[in-house]
């Protein structure tokens, strides 16, 4: 398996709204470098696409690696409909005519509805209480109908596709990530993004470390 610079995963998602769950990397990839990549947010909310799409392209524009929102290429009639495999394949062949040689698509996948304890679970571990006082710390359980809370995990994805031409027009990288309850949508979209780089440049892809850091074993 790939040694990966854990470290700073791990930091950010201590206090993120995004967690990555899954990270998958061509194997036959070590390295990969785009000139001019083209960044897709695949949702109905338009001013989160947006504000998306606009805060990774300023991760690009820091590294001056050139990139386009699709918002600023797709018209509104494109992303209003289905659009069948010749046309994409016409999309993607205009996308080779104007220099791109990569899309980096995020889309949600799916949702589920999990449950939590709202109170604290201080005192768990107290060997010294007796019956009456963990009956008493915990009898809400019996009546508080908000004992339990309900919240949705979104599942997303965040996918770079290769379109160079003369070459397999491939999945290089895959990261499955999953946004806890948003209630907040643009620090939501600000977390995803800054896992998605810090994951990108993990992986040498596109975006690379200034840095070194001592590899670590997962």
């Amino acid at each position: 398996m790939k040694k990966l610079h854990v470290l700073p995963i791990l930091i950010l998602m201590g206090c993120s709204s995004a967690e990555l769950v899954e990270n998958w990397k061509n194997p036959d990839i070590v390295i990969f470098d785009a000139s001019k990549v083209l960044l897709v947010g695949m949702t109905q909310n338009e001013n989160a696409r947006i504000d998306f799409e606009t805060r990774l392209k300023a991760e690009f524009d820091e590294r001056d690696i050139e990139s386009m929102r699709s918002i600023d290429l797709f018209d509104v009639r494109f992303t209003n409909s289905k659009r069948t495999e010749k046309e994409l394949d016409d999309v993607e062949r205009s996308l080779l005519d104007k220099d791109f040689d990569a899309i980096l698509l995020t889309k949600i996948v799916g949702s589920e509805s999990r449950q939590s304890f709202r109170k604290t679970m201080a005192g768990l571990n107290n060997y010294n209480d007796g019956f009456k006082e963990d009956y008493r710390r915990h009898q809400d359980i019996y009546y508080d109908q908000e004992y339990y809370e309900r919240y949705t995990v979104y599942h997303a994805e965040t996918s770079l596709y290769c379109i160079c031409e003369g070459k397999d027009r491939s999945l290089i990288w895959r990261g499955s990530i999953d946004i806890m309850d948003p209630d907040d949508i643009e620090k939501t979209v600000e977390d995803y993004v800054k896992l998605v780089v810090v994951a990108m440049e993990e992986q040498d892809l596109i975006f690379h470390k200034n840095i070194d850091v001592e590899d670590v074993d997962i």
